[in-house]
């Protein structure tokens, strides 16, 4: 149920009511509660239209409640001075795996030179196989810092178990959650207790609702800043890594108020795809793209058949960027 409180109503003393009453209620906005979880829906609006603070009810029919379009117009997170979800398209770029400091020096450099807002790269790496690279660690996040810091970029890093969140966060922007952890409900609840946007990919088989609850477990735990990135699904395709999904972004602007972003790198696993889909995500209207780039693409330790060099990744910005600037003008 969403609850408009009148103007001037304390709204955190009406949520102590609610509390009281064996509710759990979340904030949204100064005026705008949900109730989430206590009563049965269909006797709430009944309980609550007349109380002299309530200037409307409405009921929230989905599952996800406070993902839904239905509790909130739009939402823009803004990191570092910049906006995800917002009127500007966010980019991130950078390696799968942090290598070395030179190798994420050059890479925040390109980054920055054309246009993107934001630095990627992996310290923990889950991998297939236990003998592949499994990243720097914390090493890894200092360096990353560093040059999000030098470069002002908001930097981007994978966590991948709940005892990871406070080291990660004390070094990164943004917290990544990974396809493979995207129902770890334990790290979704857990990361609901910090306030870095969360990254959040959706599982390789994972439905619309499916990736939209799983945020729903890092808002209604106290955390609003999710961002949903699209990263290819599995199907029976072997062509491809994975199939981008691009129905997902303008089926998403119907049904949430979370911002978007797609990743072309996974999404299709081939360095000659990447620019095409990045093109094809944004004229599907995408607050974002991330990217895997390299300096040397094809000698990186991790993805190197999906990884662009800085040539592609500047005619890439280009392109984007210019699809961009068309629909804001339409």
């Amino acid at each position: 149920m969403l609850i408009e409180l009148k103007p001037h109503v304390d709204r955190f003393a009406f949520i102590r009511r609610l509390e009281r009453m064996g509710l759990q209620a979340v904030a949204q906005g100064e005026q705008r509660i949900s109730v989430v979880r206590g009563m049965e829906e269909g006797v709430m609006p009944e309980l609550f239209a007349a109380l002299p603070e309530v200037e409307s009810v409405r009921p929230l029919k989905e599952k996800f409640k406070l993902a839904s379009i239905a509790a909130a117009k739009k939402t823009v997170i803004e990191v570092r001075g910049k906006t995800i979800g917002g009127n500007e398209l966010f980019v991130i770029a950078g390696p799968c795996s942090i290598e070395s400091r030179e190798q994420m020096e050059v890479c925040a450099q390109a980054a920055q030179k054309h246009g993107a807002g934001g630095l990627r790269g992996g310290a923990f790496k889950p991998r297939t196989s236990p003998y592949e690279f499994q990243g720097m660690g914390e090493e890894g996040l200092k360096i990353l810092k560093e040059m999000g810091e030098k470069y002002d970029l908001a930097t981007v890093s994978e966590v991948m178990d709940a005892s990871q969140i406070d080291l990660v966060a004390s070094y990164v922007d943004i917290l990544q959650v990974g396809a493979r952890n995207m129902h770890n409900f334990t790290l979704l609840k857990e990361l609901g207790r910090i306030k870095n946007p969360i990254l959040l990919k959706r599982g390789f088989a994972a439905t619309y609702q499916d990736l939209l609850l799983a945020a729903e477990y890092i808002i209604s735990a106290g955390n609003p800043n999710v961002i949903l990135c699209e990263r290819g699904i599995r199907t029976f395709e072997t062509h491809t890594r994975n199939t981008l999904d691009l129905n997902l972004v303008p089926a998403l602007k119907e049904l949430t108020h979370l911002p978007i972003i797609v990743d072309p790198s996974h999404g299709t696993g081939r360095r000659s795809m990447v620019l095409p889909m990045a093109r094809a995500a944004v004229a599907a209207g995408a607050d974002g793209i991330a990217i895997e780039m390299h300096p040397n693409p094809d000698r990186a330790l991790t993805d190197a058949a999906q990884t662009i060099g800085f040539a592609s990744f500047e005619k890439m910005m280009k392109e984007i960027n210019l699809i961009h600037k068309c629909l804001s003008e339409v």
